[in-house]
């Protein structure tokens, strides 16, 4: 259990947040949420020690263990790698080294014979002697092969290393749980391994997220970092969205009856409820259910950006034609080959590979910005495009303000019509005459949406959209991909995205293609496509 007593954190005259009095136990899963900067991995970092608050305490129950995932990925390079995920249980690592000391010695006294004995008996109440075959497991389950178990960490890739620092923070079952964005660099295989894990932990997890998906599938409880005050409330993402959408709702409905509202609320609540109920999670994380209360529901104070695509023209019915495309690397790598399929009218598409290299060389071809080794496309004549890239680097090297980078691509250059544009991407007053080259990952994002939003296209290529963006802007532009008009082409790792907004997966293979229109929940669990990944990816 960790209790928050009065805590403040300031920086300078600027308060993060205050009057932070919170109590976290064992059994639940807290999802904390907030916009970009609101303070969430702060909040961990208090939480964990490693950060001292301003005023106020944290308490942890006593003999509690806590364990936090290292974010500093060069920390432990001269250890190999079983012994990194070891040395996430301290108390028992600090005892396999201090019995090894002693055993190793010429010299062995009587005195370090006692001692020696009394380390064995907590070597084996903590299960020491299971340690390494547990950490290997755990290893194994996050995709790091026996073979590299045994060696140094620098040898490792940084995906790897990111998989290993997981392992290590899960070792042991620790009391208590701190995770800042565990989903990061993990293909889905991995996070679907992640949530069935930590639906399954029975102790305290406070996990920070932009993944809906893994929040809605681990979190029984939600923490919400808004305007300097942390709120927290039963249920996971979706209740607290969709509730406080509600509730939002209501507030606007001034001649609604009390009465009238609370059985709404209620109503809402039981089908909530209901489609929890038949979903994959444990009976653990089902518990969440008995905790609803409506006396929680609050309207959110949260802005979304007004992320809206109306396409100029009505897309016909040939979208693009892909013929026998392959593409290999200037290194001599095949990304996919001999790829054949064409797009339809209402196709949202979501393209996946093994190698995200694949996703983006395609959306590179298919925006004349790279020349495919093999094969052609063809756009049909009705279609227009916008297309948001990986690596919107090149638009930002530039001192222009914000607002005459955005005239750019405006037909209307005037500065009110741009204006509103960017405010509808949340930037208001003094903000649009920001430079472009200081704007952060998500300010980047929403500026390329706004972009976007400006040429009235037909059909959107987006590769990775939910990078850098904060959830508000995630669920905003999820909201208008359901509704979009037109055609959607798209790569992403964001399962909730994917499943909502796209109606055929295609999925680019060195030796081939796999072109299925069914959901991605089905997708992914089926055995048939297993098999042909198998054989694909040979």
């Amino acid at each position: 259990m960790i209790t928050a007593s009065d805590i403040v954190v300031q920086f300078g005259k600027r308060i993060l947040f205050q009057d932070v009095n919170l109590k976290f136990t064992g059994g639940n899963c807290y999802g904390i949420i907030g916009a970009n900067g609101a303070g969430k991995s702060t909040f961990l970092k208090v939480i964990s020690g490693e950060l001292t608050p301003t005023k106020g305490s944290i308490t942890i129950a006593p003999g509690e263990r806590l364990s936090v995932l290292k974010q500093d990925h060069f920390e432990f390079d001269e250890c190999t790698v079983i012994e990194t995920v070891l040395r996430g249980h301290e108390p028992l690592w600090n005892i396999m080294q201090e019995k090894d000391a002693l055993y190793a010695k010429e010299d062995f006294s009587d005195a370090d014979g006692i001692r020696a004995s009394e380390l064995e008996e907590k070597f084996a109440e903590m299960d020491g002697w299971n340690a390494e075959s547990d950490a290997a497991a755990l290893l194994s389950g996050l995709g790091i092969k026996e073979e590299l178990h045994y060696q140094l960490m620098k040898e490792l890739s940084g995906k790897e290393k990111v998989r290993v620092l997981l392992a290590q923070a899960l070792f042991g079952k620790p009391d208590n749980l701190l995770l800042d964005e565990p989903t990061n660099d993990l293909d889905l295989e991995t996070v679907m391994w992640l949530e069935n894990y930590l639906s399954n932990f029975e102790n305290t997890v406070l996990v920070v997220s932009h993944d809906r998906h893994f929040l809605d599938s681990v979190c029984t409880h939600t923490v919400d970092i808004d305007y300097g005050k942390i709120s927290m409330f039963a249920g996971n993402y979706s209740f607290w969205y969709e509730s406080s959408q509600l509730a939002l709702r209501q507030q606007a409905q001034q001649n609604k009856k009390a009465e009238e509202k609370k059985k709404e609320l209620m109503e809402f609540i039981q089908r909530f409820s209901a489609n929890v109920a038949k979903s994959k999670q444990t009976t653990s994380r089902k518990k969440m259910l008995e905790k609803l209360n409506i006396e929680e529901i609050q309207p959110s104070t949260r802005k979304y950006p007004g992320i809206i695509f109306t396409p100029e023209r009505e897309p016909g019915n040939q979208i693009i034609e892909i013929n026998d495309l392959s593409y290999t690397t200037p290194t001599g790598e095949t990304l996919f080959k001999n790829i054949t399929f064409n797009v339809e009218k209402d196709d949202k598409v979501v393209f996946l590979s093994k190698d995200p290299r694949a996703m983006t060389a395609f959306f590179e071809i298919i925006n004349d910005k790279i020349k495919a080794t093999t094969g052609t496309y063809k756009w049909g004549i009705t279609i227009t495009t916008a297309y948001l890239p990986l690596d919107n680097s090149d638009f930002f090297n530039t001192d222009m303000k914000l607002v005459d980078w955005l005239a750019q691509y405006s037909p209307d250059t005037n500065e009110s019509f741009v204006r509103g544009y960017l405010g509808r991407m949340l930037f208001s007053g003094e903000e649009i005459y920001k430079k472009a080259s200081v704007l952060s990952g998500g300010e980047k994002m929403r500026c390329m949406i706004s972009r976007m939003m400006l040429k009235n296209a037909n059909c959107l290529v987006l590769d990775s959209p939910t990078n850098h963006l904060d959830l508000e802007s995630i669920q905003a532009f999820n909201n208008t991909l359901k509704t979009f008009k037109g055609n959607v082409l798209m790569s992403s790792h964001d399962h909730e995205f994917i499943q909502t907004v796209c109606n055929r997966i295609i999925e680019l293979t060195p030796n081939g293609v796999i072109d299925k229109r069914m959901d991605y929940d089905d997708y992914i669990v089926s055995e048939e496509i297993a098999e042909l990944k198998n054989k694909l990816y040979q």
